[in-house]
């Protein structure tokens, strides 16, 4: 796990302000540095998760955070709650049709400050 200052030191370079308000209020909490980290990676390197890979990954009701952008291809079969940067619109569809919670990483670091019963897919 990357220190606060190799993450602010990677901060700067950020453009997209919502990224940049997430990489700041994950980095205060201890349970949330490591998505901070992860976030802070330049963009070639922030993953992105399809819907069949995070079926995979995860079992029913559990809370799975997905560090980057989740797309639609697959299928999910599991009521889960899906935690990510950004959703695109089909995947946003699917998983809603599917009846799976979703909520950004913005969100939850105010809900849930520490960091319980989330999985972090990598």
């Amino acid at each position: 796990m990357k220190s606060k200052s190799k993450i602010e030191k990677q901060l700067q370079k950020k453009t997209n302000p919502n990224l940049v308000k997430t990489i700041i209020s994950a980095k205060k909490s201890e349970k949330w540095q490591e998505v901070a980290s992860i976030l802070s990676k330049p963009r070639r390197e922030i993953k992105e998760f399809n819907i069949k890979e995070i079926n995979q990954n995860s079992k029913e009701g559990e809370i799975i955070l997905a560090p980057g952008k989740v797309l639609s291809q697959g299928e999910i079969e599991k009521k889960i709650k899906i935690i990510a940067l950004s959703f695109s619109k089909a995947a946003e569809e699917k998983l809603l049709k599917a009846k799976c919670e979703l909520s950004l990483i913005a969100d939850e670091i105010k809900k849930n400050p520490d960091a319980k019963n989330i999985k972090i897919l990598k």
